[in-house]
């Protein structure tokens, strides 16, 4: 199986470096939620509509490694796939490249779905069907 990959891209902003001029490694969570946002988003579902309809996915653990660094100004594609998919949640994984394809980092997030209490809950099955016919290509 093949999981479908979104793109998203993004240049390193000023704002983004830390004092030795490479980006400070909070920012690279930053990025994995654009990535996120925009996988969601192209598979029909985004955030915005989830939240409307009382299905929240909130972060539970994330994990990040650094491989090489980047600068300001750089530019740099997000790489996001939905790596496992159930009732209960999902995991993202992501991988931050530059423009020849080197790897900067890569990561994932584990989400629950919850209802607008904060309990967890079961996704509408007609949501996780949705996301699971995009998420594998």
């Amino acid at each position: 199986m093949t999981l479908r990959a979104v793109e998203s891209q993004l240049r390193v902003r000023y704002s983004e470096t830390d004092q030795m001029g490479i980006v400070y490694h909070a920012h690279y969570l930053v990025w994995f939620e654009i990535g996120r946002t925009d996988w969601c988003r192209a598979a029909g579902i985004p955030y915005a509509e989830m939240e409307k309809n009382g299905l929240f996915i909130p972060v539970t653990r994330v994990e990040a490694s650094f491989r090489r660094k980047s600068s300001y100004d750089d530019p740099i594609r997000v790489i996001t796939r939905m790596g496992t998919l159930s009732s209960r949640g999902c995991v993202f994984e992501y991988e931050i490249r530059d423009p020849s394809d080197q790897l900067l980092a890569e990561g994932s997030t584990h989400h629950v779905f919850m209802d607008p209490t904060g309990k967890p809950c079961r996704a509408d099955p007609r949501v996780v069907a949705a996301l699971q016919s995009y998420r594998e290509e």
